[in-house]
């Protein structure tokens, strides 16, 4: 793709939103959908740079986008970025599986109609992991590539860090984190030199971090698999946010909000987020009828409909125009029954 096209997709913030067409043709299924409200609402749930949000408002002028974050700059960035949308476009800070409180405090505030509560959401969109404005922030400590506080916090006033998981936590415990969030081969050797050097000295600056990851994984496996330091990070970013405990709150909690053709979608960018999104799409998904039965039991219909094909990926034409899409799993489904519940919050799907 030549660098004309490139910059035609990079807005004018330097950001280029993953997969905007697709994403935009997904939402509106629910957004144009036969039980959308004349005034649909759309909740983009990992608001960052608004690249995504500004897609949907520009495509659907008849529509209101909620925005979410807890990083109080991506909100103070995008506010400004949005601006020219005037009352269209609203924001809340807040971890994305507090989209009920959100939803509410914006109804009480004003900023949000009541009718929302009669009419629901027509779409979610959840980019998860770290966004790119994060990562071209050195200072927030997301990356690897410049050296920087061991931070990792999305949300700026939360209590803990990078730094304070290398220094205070067990060797079992770092061990688990980098294992289970980073599926890193050598957790137990990297948590040993943690703990030993941390001895000397805590950890403060990723440089030195970095160094001990070049030091302690084998030369042989450097070799592959990206940089050696790509997978501990992306395990201590994940501890520190909650990164999956949130999402795993979060996809009961948007179903209650779908009316029947809404839709919501899911991009994840590495393995355990897409591992927590199939299992509770594919359950939402699923009849509760007893296998065998020669009928559908009443009452024991899915509620929802997966609308993607497995998980799409991005196309080598959108990589070669944005490298981030590369590791981008997408998953969508939507409401295809309420049972007659009529407010919004629906009840909890069964």
């Amino acid at each position: 793709m030549n660098d004309e096209r490139k910059a035609e997709q990079r807005d004018e913030h330097g950001h280029t939103p993953v997969m905007r067409d697709r994403m935009v043709e997904l939402v509106g299924l629910g957004v144009n959908s036969e039980n959308a409200p004349t005034l649909p609402v759309i909740v983009d749930g990992t608001l960052g740079a608004g690249g995504h949000s500004e897609a949907f408002l520009d495509a659907f002028p008849h529509a209101i986008v909620v925005g979410l974050d807890r990083d109080p700059n991506a909100l103070a960035q995008a506010n400004e970025r949005l601006s020219r949308f005037g009352d269209r476009f609203v924001s809340y800070q807040t971890r994305f599986d507090g989209v009920t409180e959100a939803l509410e405090g914006l109804v009480e505030e004003g900023k949000l109609p009541a009718s929302v509560r009669e009419h629901g959401i027509s779409g979610f969109l959840f980019d998860l992991g770290v966004s790119s404005m994060q990562l071209d922030q050195p200072e927030r400590g997301f990356a690897y590539s410049v050296d920087a506080p061991l931070d990792m916090r999305m949300d700026p006033s939360s209590p803990l860090t990078a730094a304070e998981i290398l220094n205070t936590y067990s060797h079992g415990e770092i061990a688990r984190i980098l294992k289970t969030y980073g599926d890193e081969r050598f957790a137990g050797k990297i948590a040993s030199a943690v703990v030993r050097e941390r001895e000397k000295q805590p950890f403060e600056n990723s440089a030195r971090l970095v160094e001990l990851l070049y030091a302690t994984i084998p030369a042989a496996s450097r070799r592959t698999g990206g940089h050696p330091a790509k997978r501990t990070f992306q395990a201590l970013r994940v501890e520190v946010n909650a990164e999956l405990e949130s999402l795993e709150n979060l996809i009961p909690e948007i179903s209650r909000w779908l009316h029947v053709g809404a839709v919501g979608v899911f991009m994840s960018y590495q393995s355990l987020e897409d591992k927590i999104v199939k299992k509770a799409l594919v359950q939402l998904s699923t009849s509760k009828t007893p296998p065998g039965l020669p009928m559908e039991l009443p009452g024991m219909e899915a509620e929802f409909e997966l609308k993607t094909r497995g998980a799409e990926k991005a196309s080598e034409a959108e990589i070669e125009m944005n490298s981030r899409a590369a590791p981008v799993r997408v998953r969508a489904y939507s409401r295809v029954s309420d049972r007659g519940k009529t407010t919004f919050p629906l009840d909890t799907p069964s």
